[in-house]
């Protein structure tokens, strides 16, 4: 059975090879990592996925399943959980950068948007200073108070 939970020290290691093994970016993780939850399968790290906060802006970062475990829904927990843990911090707008799951992230309510929107706060993170390649499509989506504003 599938448990989510926060990630801790000792997860570090196996989020990592995780993030390696689908060629995405370690930049920044170790620093963040206190952000991170993790998909737990049997005692095996099955996925993860970060949350950095810059104010009332986030960046939903480094979400990633292993292989073995892709399309069986632990990707949409781990979206779904920090999806609610930022509501909770009063986050108003989230944003990621993807190379491959532009078309995934829309079910979730992220539009593309460019860099050109997002707060210098979030730029600054090491995603947005180079751990992304610059051909990496940025997506945004409201959270909470400000999301039902817009509603």
């Amino acid at each position: 059975m599938i448990r989510i939970r926060n990630a801790n020290d000792s997860d570090l290691a196996a989020v990592e090879r995780l993030l390696s093994a689908s060629d995405l970016p370690l930049d920044g993780v170790r620093e963040s990592f206190a952000s991170f939850i993790v998909a737990e399968d049997d005692n095996e790290i099955a996925g993860a996925a970060g949350l950095e906060k810059f104010g009332s802006a986030a960046l939903l970062r480094s979400a990633v399943v292993a292989t073995k475990h892709r399309g069986s829904g632990i990707g949409r927990l781990l979206v779904e959980h920090l999806l609610e843990r930022a509501e909770e911090a009063g986050i108003d707008e989230l944003y990621l950068l993807t190379t491959t799951a532009e078309n995934y992230f829309p079910r979730f309510g992220f539009t593309r948007t460019t860099r050109s929107t997002v707060p210098d706060a979030v730029k600054a993170s090491a995603e947005f200073r180079g751990a992304c390649p610059d051909t990496a499509v940025v997506m945004t989506r409201r959270v909470g108070s400000a999301a039902r504003i817009r509603a």
